[in-house]
């Protein structure tokens, strides 16, 4: 599979506002429309509802991030037709494509499309200072929320402490109630996964003496194994207050996506929007400063959207034909 860039960064040339959008062009696009996230407190939902904002703005389309359970809820919501855009993470976008979502087992995704890469999500943990908590070692029979069911951090940190040889107590619940939870000593550990910086988590870390971390190499070593779908990620020093160095851990892909049944024109003008307005996506959140046209090979099974393909193809970015929607 490969993905050249003749003309990508001549794209730079193509910053300039996209003209007025013909009114024959938009006629088949919706007066309003739902861009799945997740929940409160994450980075999800920060950069689907900023991303919501800045396509009302500038598209006159009154668009809006609403609160999900994530990534898996999103892939199915997308082909159910209760969205027509949503925000995922290539393993559970993979799972719903193949027929094998936890929500919908059997059931193939088949009208899942790609629009354009967003970020790389970490797996990280927080938990009070004081809980004696060193490691994902230490969480045999410990109280930890894995996010919002539904979310790929309750998707896959199942998956790593059966890796691991862990056994917790697993609980659900969005960022900012566990972060709360963690708090009020209700459980012990947010075990979490969302752009970096994460807001629960800097907000727990501003206020209390906290502990965050991921894996140990040896850990991520065995995760790495058996999970090839995951890549080495180390989360950057200076993050959190009081955290200046390197953490070592594991992450996945994120992607913009949309239904197939989004009119060409509005994929084109969306993908073309996000793709050419860098700084104000950084804006929104820090973590876009990955959305950008290096990372379109990040996607290697999801067809593009025809409109997003039309807009790669502009920027001379080739798209494999298997991936063109």
């Amino acid at each position: 599979m490969r993905f050249t860039t003749l003309a990508a960064f001549a794209a730079a040339t193509l910053l300039a506002a996209s003209p007025a959008i013909a009114q024959d062009d938009r006629a088949d696009w919706p007066a309003s429309m739902t861009i799945g996230t997740a929940s409160q407190g994450g980075t999800y939902f920060i950069y689907g509802t900023g991303l919501g904002g800045l396509i009302t703005q500038e598209l006159g389309i009154n668009a809006s991030g609403e609160v999900t359970g994530g990534p898996v809820q999103n892939s199915t919501l997308i082909e159910t037709g209760d969205h027509i855009m949503g925000l995922v993470t290539m393993g559970p976008a993979y799972e719903a494509w193949t027929g094998v979502s936890e929500l919908a087992p059997g059931v193939e995704h088949k009208s899942l499309r790609a629009l354009f890469p967003m970020y790389q999500t970490p797996f990280q943990v927080v938990t009070l200072a004081s809980s004696g908590i060193e490691s994902v070692a230490d969480f045999d029979g410990k109280r930890v929320s894995v996010g919002p069911a539904g979310g790929t951090a309750a998707t896959y940190w199942p998956r790593y402490f059966e890796i691991l040889g862990v056994s917790p107590e697993i609980s659900y619940s969005g960022a900012n109630d566990a972060v709360s939870q963690v708090k009020d000593g209700l459980i012990d550990a947010f075990a979490f996964a969302a752009g970096v910086p994460i807001a629960a988590f800097a907000q727990i870390a501003a206020e209390n003496d906290v502990k965050i971390f991921g894996f140990t190499e040896e850990q991520r070593g065995l995760i790495l194994t058996e999970m090839p779908e995951m890549a080495a990620f180390d989360a950057p020093g200076g993050l959190y207050e009081g955290f200046p160095d390197e953490s070592p851990t594991v992450a996945m892909w994120n992607f913009a996506i949309a239904s197939d049944t989004m009119p060409e024109s509005l994929a084109y003008e969306i993908t073309k929007l996000v793709m050419e307005n860098t700084e104000r996506m950084v804006q929104i959140h820090s973590a876009a400063a990955e959305t950008t046209l290096e990372n379109i090979d990040k996607n290697t099974f999801m067809p593009f959207h025809p409109g997003a393909v039309r807009y790669y193809d502009e920027v001379g970015i080739e798209i494999p034909d298997e991936l063109r929607g």
